[in-house]
């Protein structure tokens, strides 16, 4: 993996980190399917207007492709991760996001996508291992929604971990952007009927209409595209990395801006959590240093 696609990465981490923050926001208010349409429509209106500035069109051959995506990627994962907002930390709910570096690694070995290795599979133990350190969120009491929401979770990272080697090999067909534009359009479609029948229940505040505009138009039309282009230009499983990275960045957020509690073994699961994402990505950031002082051609991004 190169030095650009790393950083890439790191900051698509930081992105998706601040979403579970705005789901805590924004779910209680506007209500997990509503909140989940505007932020797919929000993105799909952006995607669009991207990609007919491009000078990009959908052929009809690609919408069966594209449909699957989107359930997959975007219309699922968003209304289960919405509705466990509801009754779980932004900490926790990215904490339990991680399980889609392991079932994506199973799914992209299964599809031929990827192989299944001894380093990869010891970075997804460090990466549990690390997560269970950081996010030490103290006692969350045991209720029938609790579970509930933590295998709504875990479903939505199954859902992501399926449908990045899909993506991978849609992107050798259809154009990036096409492909996030496509995808957010035929998710619109899927939560448009929930969302209208649980709109009488909602409600409205500045702070959930900033939150679902800025998960719209950043976290998810922004960020979903630039994690296809990388997508393209590495394995499966490398692009998941920022699995790995992402309960840091919201529990932090979660922290600073919610007031929930830091676990003390912040530091020492920090190190295996980027342990973790060296390992599953291949990014040797010892070596690219090396390399770097040494004026090697191969350091260059």
């Amino acid at each position: 993996m190169k030095t650009r696609h790393f950083a890439q990465l790191f900051a698509l981490s930081a992105l998706w980190g601040a979403s579970f923050l705005f789901i805590r926001i924004a779910s209680p208010v506007l209500g997990p399917l509503v909140m989940a349409e505007i932020r797919v429509a929000l993105a799909s209106l952006v995607l669009w207007i991207a990609m007919r500035a491009a000078g990009e069109s959908i052929q009809r051959r690609w919408w069966r492709e594209l449909f699957i995506v989107g359930a997959l990627s975007v219309a699922l994962p968003f209304a289960l991760f919405s509705w466990a907002g509801l009754h779980l930390p932004a900490g926790y709910m990215a904490l339990l996001n991680v399980s889609a570096v392991l079932f994506g690694t199973l799914f992209a070995a299964w599809l031929r996508e990827d192989t299944l290795t001894a380093r990869k599979l010891l970075g997804c133990v460090c990466g549990f291992a690390g997560v269970g350190m950081v996010v030490q969120l103290g006692p969350v009491q045991l209720s029938l929604p609790v579970v509930l929401a933590a295998l709504a979770c875990v479903t939505a990272a199954a859902c992501y971990g399926l449908c990045t080697p899909l993506m991978k090999r849609a992107t050798t067909r259809i154009p990036t952007l096409t492909i996030a534009a496509g995808s957010h359009m035929t998710s619109a479609l899927l939560l448009l009927a929930p969302a209208a029948a649980t709109l009488p229940q909602a409600r409205f505040s500045w702070g959930a209409a900033m939150a679902v505009l800025v998960m719209g138009v950043v976290t998810s039309g922004g960020a979903f595209w630039m994690h296809l282009r990388i997508i393209k230009q590495v394995s499966p499983v490398a692009a998941m990395a920022p699995t790995f990275l992402i309960p840091l960045f919201g529990l932090a957020w979660g922290w600073i801006f919610l007031g929930e509690p830091m676990g003390s073994g912040l530091w020492l699961g920090g190190a295996l959590v980027l342990l973790a994402a060296a390992l599953v990505t291949g990014f040797n950031p010892v070596a690219r240093l090396w390399q770097a002082l040494s004026g090697s051609d191969a350091a260059r991004p």
